[in-house]
């Protein structure tokens, strides 16, 4: 981790798990409040991108992070504690379903963002906020049922590919990344508890259709046809951008939203409203 001539030593922490495209705005937005620590398994994405910021007079910070590795994610915990008293996360981390195979992306997605969780929870103090970014595909995959979903709520547990490889027939990486969605949504349900009671808060964001670099890689691959036909069913006609995400990561964060947590919030231009309600889209205005 590197500081620069930029630190402030009175601001309290962010730290920003991924240094894409969104993970990038949102640090960029948080760093008006905060310190930041940036963190991404390609250190010198993370680097390059932390010293731009301090450029801007930034106080930001690196850090290489691979999730999937819990000893990684310790030293994660260790530098961001280092770094000041943490008051936000904002996990972004994440393969798109033209990224990885099945077991790939639950690993970064899903077992990843769990050991995030875990880690950042040991460091939350009365009005710490983390913000989980996920994915409308979450709110728009068939329920695969009890067994599965059980199995998905606990993803740290010994065996989980060999017992959730027996229940889900359909092992691609489209159904990948819609079940660790759909895992990561309840996690931050189910884990609401475990922050209220060190006076903290955890909640999901799902965006749509977002422009990023991840996105256009989407729609350029496989599933462009599916993401087509998706962002002609959005209701507000186009896609959102990495602002309006980074608008709402920084609200949720925010002390606005102090009574929100163990939700989450859809930024998707309404197209999960419209899947629900198709004859509304058919209708005349």
């Amino acid at each position: 981790m590197k500081t620069g001539t930029s630190e402030r030593p009175d601001l309290p922490v962010a730290v920003v798990i991924g240094a894409g495209g969104m993970g990038t705005s949102a640090a960029r937005r948080l760093g008006n409040h905060y310190r930041i620590v940036l963190a991404d398994i390609d250190a010198r994405v993370a680097e390059e991108r932390a010293a731009a910021m301090r450029a801007d007079g930034y106080d930001a910070r690196h850090h290489r992070c691979d999730i999937t590795d819990p000893a990684s994610v310790d030293r994660l915990a260790d530098a961001v504690a280092a770094a000041g008293p943490l008051r936000a996360i904002a996990h972004v981390a994440a393969k798109s379903p033209s990224m990885g195979t099945w077991r790939e992306i639950l690993t970064l997605n899903l077992i990843g963002a769990a050991q995030v969780e875990r880690a950042m929870l040991r460091l939350a103090e009365r009005g710490t906020a983390a913000v989980f970014v996920s994915s409308v595909a979450a709110h728009l995959v068939r329920d695969p049922g009890p067994e599965a979903i059980a199995l998905l709520d606990d993803p740290l547990a010994s065996g989980f590919f060999e017992a959730l490889e027996e229940l889900v027939a359909e092992q691609t990486p489209a159904v990948a990344y819609s079940l660790s969605k759909t895992a990561l949504n309840r996690m931050c349900v189910r884990r609401a508890s475990a922050w209220g009671r060190r006076h903290a808060r955890i909640v999901s964001m799902s965006p749509g259709m977002i422009a990023t670099p991840m996105g256009a890689r989407e729609f350029a691959g496989a599933s462009r046809s599916a993401k087509a036909e998706l962002l002609e069913r959005t209701p507000l006609q186009r896609e959102g951008t990495m602002i309006e995400t980074a608008d709402a990561i920084e609200f949720l964060l925010s002390s606005r939203a102090s009574y929100i947590t163990g939700v989450d919030l859809l930024v998707d231009g309404g197209v999960s409203a419209a899947t629900c309600f198709p004859e509304e889209g058919r209708s005349r205005p």
